[in-house]
């Protein structure tokens, strides 16, 4: 039967050298001598064991997969044998995010820490991958094959939700996306989906009774909804693995409404049948028309078309039985046969730790076993009491203790209810809620003025950057704003999604608010308008003093101390200290090994044996109590007799002692919501300083890059090569040792007059002396003195200035008093601009073509809070 599964991509690491550290510290730790020479032996083999483990691309069969396991056990062993924590290791592992395709900027997402414990995660990880991956290869065809299959994927279960409780707290930062707490939940449960699919497909192969294999089915449906809806907000999983799951989730519901109209059909329920194979068809429709790229369903959907359209006509013409609506129908049972493996170390059954005579740190060994021990024991105590009081108050709610026998008199408000009252009016009743819910506005407008401004001034970079890349086209080399700024777009993206669902989350709790207002300011009340308000109800006033009543009073009041005593027991259980270092050293000392299990379970049994005693005794009391008290709560039930009267004031106060528990969880959410706003403010000024960052580090390169194409710009020739003047046309400097040359007598033409001398420029206190640029004026004479002009400018000998020469004055930087002429040109380098404003002009201490009219958004200086989970 040939089907799709999901399995997980390996991760890649960098290669890492153990050897070399590891060696080092056994030089520097033990004495020379075979000892040393096998410890540094063993290094080398585990050295070349990872290369083996990850190192080189593995095959999907189990002897890769054993590699890993040897792999994860030896680190596993070596963790309390050499000091990783101190640091003395200097070993940093690095490894790729397994789900990342690489980014725009090339790679992909890799994460490098010098944590054991992060190596530990990122190969148990593979380990967890490289079992789906076998699982999906195995032949479901036969038996063996389905049997590989599950265990395979209960393996990479349990490997994945030991990640999710651990990942956290091996390492010292955020991991990896793929091994992040939410990801590896995720994964664990697409695997025991699949792993309760390979059991369904075993059950209809070997034809089991149809009402297992519906139950089976129905099971696995109900896995596979679970995980696509986790999946729903993954961006990093692969994207064929939600219609996967949605696909998969449609099918093996539909597989148990096959399975259970056989079974209606068997029990001759034809419309049962016939309902249960329509709702199927519907199923296998919505799989083959959204998903059919993904999952193939045409045989399933033969085989549930063929027998709807043989119920059909046997109903037809048979039975005429009526078809009852999808929703009527009885809810299929569920049937688990699936369990994630737990992760024991060692792992591997062929295991055998290279360091096994490496006994100076045999004691961190044995300690870090019998603290596991411990608190193995310790948190089964505290759990056995947690869940005994809840099963307690459980009972007690069901039977309405108890407010039942306080309310024996009908006309006054019970003493529960009061203390309800009581502690809601200390917490500041509907005034404390609606400061809160006044505060949440504020709280998220902030934000979103911090985001706001964060994504404008990227956006007015970046506007700048696209008109500057216009205007200068393939002058301007430098990365595109729009590409650079893609990662901080996306993570702005995500904090809008994150202040959409907290508005979302908002709405729920005003939502909640609106319908529980009413009550609640009715518990905030005196006692007088209480009681008022409460309907007066006088059913079992003659109970009051009654054996009966008195006898419930009397359990409730030892049921009460019970739980009280638990309280100190778990207060007691989890003080209890005790240093075994020096029970480990003395037989590391006597018998050259410590017996761990044995050391350990006998200290434990000596110091907790008493408290596990006395919680032993604390249950069996309470299981005691409460059969005495549902045995009284039966004789008190048949002596009451419930009226109109009594069922409203029953009714209202029911309605005031959940009015209480609402407005506790109304003022946690709040404050929730409040925590929740303040950290996010946090983060978002980060943010915001992160693009005011970049922001300025993209405008000093754009403005370096100006002034370069200015002064690139400036050196370039602004016109073509003005070619030599005729020998005729040369005009012949003014001079008093040179002549005015006169026209030939032969020239036809009279001489063009001169125009008047144009008058030299302003003295300014230039280094270079203004030349003469025609002839002095009639009536005048030349300065003796004048000097011939210096100018490197003059072109030919005509004095007039060209375009091509510049102004006569200094062009340098700094020089204020020069406002130049507009020049003919496709670019002039001393005209004003938006762009080509020249350095010299930007006032002290302020940053080019920053805009005077961007105020300064003011901080938000509150503590960094966690939000909570939406």
């Amino acid at each position: 039967m040939a089907t799709t599964f999901v399995s997980v991509p390996l991760k890649k690491a960098s290669e890492v050298d153990l050897a070399k550290p590891l060696s080092k510290f056994i030089a520097a730790s033990y004495p020379s001598g075979e000892a040393q020479a096998e410890y540094v032996r063993a290094a080398e083999e585990l050295n070349k064991l990872r290369k083996s483990a990850v190192g080189r691309p593995l095959d999907k069969h189990d002897s890769s997969l054993e590699i890993l396991l040897r792999y994860y056990d030896q680190l596993c062993a070596i963790e309390p044998k050499f000091p990783f924590a101190e640091n003395q290791l200097c070993l940093t592992f690095t490894w790729k995010d397994a789900f990342d395709k690489g980014s725009l900027f090339g790679g992909s997402v890799k994460l490098a820490l010098a944590s054991l414990g992060y190596e530990k995660s990122c190969v148990l990880f593979n380990i967890g991958a490289l079992a789906s991956q076998i699982a999906a290869e195995q032949n479901l065809e036969n038996d063996e094959g389905l049997k590989s299959a599950a265990k395979y994927y209960q393996l990479a279960s349990g490997v994945f939700q030991h990640i999710k409780d651990t990942v956290l707290s091996a390492l010292n930062r955020e991991p990896t996306m793929d091994i992040s707490p939410d990801t590896v939940g995720t994964l664990s449960l697409i695997m025991l989906a699949q792993a309760q699919e390979v059991f369904f497909l075993k059950a209809a192969a070997d034809k089991m009774k149809d009402a297992i294999i519906a139950k089976l089915a129905n099971q696995a449906a109900d896995y596979y909804g679970d995980a696509f809806k986790q999946c729903q907000y993954k961006e990093n999983l692969p994207k064929e693995v939600l219609p996967v799951l949605a696909a998969k989730h449609c099918m093996m519901q539909a597989n148990a409404e096959f399975h259970q109209s056989i079974l209606a059909k068997q029990q001759k329920k034809f419309g049962e049948e016939i309902a249960r194979l329509q709702h199927g068809s519907d199923l296998v429709k919505t799989v083959a028309s959204r998903y059919d790229e993904y999952i193939n369903v045409k045989d399933l959907s033969d085989k549930i078309s063929r027998a709807l359209t043989a119920a059909k006509k046997d109903n037809d013409f048979i039975y005429h039985d009526r078809v009852p609506d999808v929703k009527d129908l009885e809810a299929i049972g569920k049937a688990t046969l699936v369990k994630s493996i737990p992760v024991n170390v060692p792992m591997s059954q062929k295991f055998t730790d290279l360091f096994v005579k490496m006994v100076p740190l045999a004691v961190q060994q044995a300690l870090s076993i019998y603290n596991q021990r411990r608190a193995d024991l310790v948190n089964r105590l505290i759990a056995q009491m947690r869940e005994s009081t809840n099963l307690a108050n459980g009972v007690l709610a069901s039977l309405n203790l108890p407010a039942a026998v306080e309310d024996l008199s009908g006309d006054s408000v019970p003493r529960s209810i009061l203390e309800k009252s009581s502690s809601v009016i200390q917490q500041g009743g509907l005034q404390t809620i609606d400061q809160l819910m006044k505060d949440l506005p504020d709280l998220l407008q902030r934000n979103r003025e911090i985001l706001d401004e964060s994504l404008r001034i990227l956006d007015q970079e970046e506007v700048t950057d696209n008109e500057l890349k216009t205007k200068f086209k393939e002058r301007w080399q430098r990365t595109p704003s729009s590409e650079l700024y893609k990662p901080l777009r996306t993570e702005g993206a995500n904090f809008r999604n994150t202040l959409d669902r907290a508005i979302q989350a908002d709405k729920v709790v005003r939502e909640r608010y609106a319908t529980h207002s009413e009550i609640i300011g009715l518990l905030c009340k005196p006692e007088a308008e209480l009681n008022a308000a409460i309907p007066s109800g006088n059913p079992t006033k003659s109970l009051q003093g009654s054996e009966v009543v008195m006898l419930l009073k009397t359990l409730l009041a030892s049921l009460n101390e019970v739980k009280k005593e638990r309280e100190t027991l778990e207060n007691d259980v989890k003080s209890v200290e005790f240093d075994m270092s020096t029970k480990f050293l003395t037989a590391l000392a006597q018998d050259g090994a410590i017996n761990e299990e044995a050391i350990s379970v006998t200290e434990l049994d000596r110091i907790y044996g008493s408290h596990t005693e006395r919680v032993q005794k604390n249950l069996k009391k309470q299981e005691e109590l409460l059969a005495s008290i549902q045995s009284a709560h039966e004789e008190f039930s048949k002596s009451t007799q419930s009226t109109t009267n009594a069922a409203q004031r029953e009714e209202v106060l029911k309605k005031l002692a959940a009015a209480h528990d609402q407005f506790v969880e109304l003022v946690s959410n709040l404050r929730e919501g409040t925590k929740f706003y303040n950290g996010l403010t946090e983060i978002l000024l980060k943010f915001q300083t992160k693009c005011s960052d970049i922001v300025f580090a993209r405008k000093t390169e754009r403005d370096e890059l100006l002034k370069d194409m200015q002064q690139s710009m400036a050196k370039e020739p602004s016109a073509p090569n003005i070619p030599a003047v005729p020998a005729y046309q040369t005009a012949v400097s003014v001079n008093e040792s040179t002549p005015v040359p006169t026209p030939a007598p032969r020239t036809v033409f009279q001489p063009k007059p001169q125009p008047p001398a144009r008058p030299p420029p302003p003295n300014i206190g230039s280094t270079y002396p203004a030349a003469p640029f025609g002839t002095a004026p009639p009536g005048t004479s030349a300065p003796a003195s004048a000097p011939v002009s210096a100018s490197p400018a003059s072109i030919g000998g005509t004095g007039v200035l060209s375009q091509a020469q510049g102004p006569p004055y200094p062009s340098y930087q700094g020089y204020p008093g020069y406002y130049p002429m507009p020049m003919p040109m496709a670019y002039n380098q001393f005209a004003y601009g938006q762009y080509n404003v020249p350095y010299m002009f930007q006032p002290p201490g302020q940053s080019p073509f920053q805009s005077a009219q961007q105020p300064q958004q003011p901080g938000y200086p509150y503590p960094q809070q966690q939000y909570y989970q939406q």
